[in-house]
């Protein structure tokens, strides 16, 4: 399964690319919006963990981009805020499959990922 990780915390991100690197996915780290989409102009993904709170670009964007170029690609949003913490984020982004906070467990959010990889 191929794992894209778009997310601003570097330190953060490398423990969860490590994580499921571990469990025998592929994983591509990227840290910026321009950077996502243009991966997935190119290659497929089945999951996507996405930073909400995005410094180099818009998650919402990248979520967009995925629904219409991979639709089958569940995206797992990961924050640290309270923002959609109502989980309307669920009614504006049809391949939501996850929202979860930043501190989540690798554990936990690779139990996230191969439940959503497979149900792709």
């Amino acid at each position: 399964m191929v794992v894209l990780i778009v997310a601003s915390n570097p330190a953060l991100s490398v423990i969860w690319a490590r994580y499921l690197e571990r469990q025998g996915h592929e994983v591509v780290l990227l840290h910026s919006q321009a950077a996502a989409v243009a991966y997935m102009r190119d290659n497929d993904v089945d999951v996507i963990i996405l930073d909400l709170m995005l410094e180099d670009g818009a998650a919402i964007a990248v979520a967009d981009y995925a629904s219409y170029r991979h639709p089958s690609s569940a995206v797992v949003f990961v924050t640290n805020s309270t923002f959609f913490s109502d989980g309307s984020i669920f009614n504006h982004i049809p391949n939501a499959a996850a929202f979860v906070e930043e501190q989540t467990p690798p554990g936990d959010l690779a139990a996230i990922v191969e439940y959503h990889g497979r149900v792709c």
